[in-house]
Order: C-alpha cells, then structure tokens, then sequence
C-alpha cells in the first residue's frame, strides 16, 4: 500500500490523482474517472472533488492501494 501524504486537513480525489501519479493534471481527472472504477474505504466513488482525509484508503484496480497520511 502506497502511503500518499498531506499537509491540510484534505484533499479532493482529483488532487489525489495527480499526487499518486495517475494523471499527469488537474484536467485529466475527469477522463481517468469515466475510464477507471475508484473505491474510497470500500465505496466505489467517481467525483472529483470527494474529500479524502488521513486514514482513507483508496483502492484502483490495477494500479494500486493507497492510504492518506
């Protein structure tokens, strides 16, 4: 599991996105969800701007695990 780390309180899945490396930007994170399921603790999950705090655990099929620190 990848541990992602932040400095505020969240972040929105988007700006995960491009912190894990799945998208290059901000822009194509919209494009990844339509493509790619993402579950959120469990729950499938495909909006950009879903908060993520520490301790959420975020799982994408074929690419990988990732938890908020």
């Amino acid at each position: 599991m990848t541990e992602i780390k932040i400095d505020t309180e969240y972040i929105t899945l988007g700006q995960f996105l491009k912190l894990a490396d799945c998208v290059q930007s901000g822009g194509m994170a919209k494009w990844f969800l339509d493509e790619y399921e993402v579950f959120i603790n469990g729950e499938q999950d495909q909006r950009r701007g879903r908060k993520l705090r520490v301790g959420d655990e975020i799982k994408i099929p074929g690419l990988g695990s990732f938890v908020i620190t």
